[in-house]
């Protein structure tokens, strides 16, 4: 089977006086342990060394019969909305450290123009 490439996706977006710059970490994976990830997408001050977010998307259930998920399309709009959504939840750009993971909610909408 032939390996799926990976996709290259980034842009910037100013929150709340930083500018930041975030970028496609991960398609949504699937395994067949079962293991499956959600879409990942890292975020990173536009300038400097700071701490990255890393937000994590929930496994969007196909009912299909394909073995792979459909690659979604990302809307900006959303991405600035879950940025937002983890500076509430205590990520601070300035700071240093291990990445900030946040996983998004499931009944957050996905980042994407596809929903089912």
């Amino acid at each position: 089977m032939p390996k799926r490439r990976k996709r290259s996706i980034e842009a910037t977006v100013e929150i709340d006086g930083f500018a930041l710059r975030w970028k496609l970490q991960h398609d949504p994976q699937w395994s067949p342990k079962g293991d499956h990830k959600g879409l990942a997408i890292s975020v990173r001050l536009d300038e400097g060394a700071y701490r990255e977010l890393l937000l994590e998307y929930p496994f969007a259930k196909t009912t299909a019969s394909t073995r792979l998920p459909e690659r979604p399309k990302i809307l900006p709009g959303i991405v600035a909305s879950d940025i937002r959504l983890a500076m509430a939840a205590g990520w601070n750009p300035l700071s240093r450290g291990r990445p900030f993971v946040f996983q998004v909610p499931e009944n957050d909408p996905p980042p994407t123009a596809l929903r089912s």
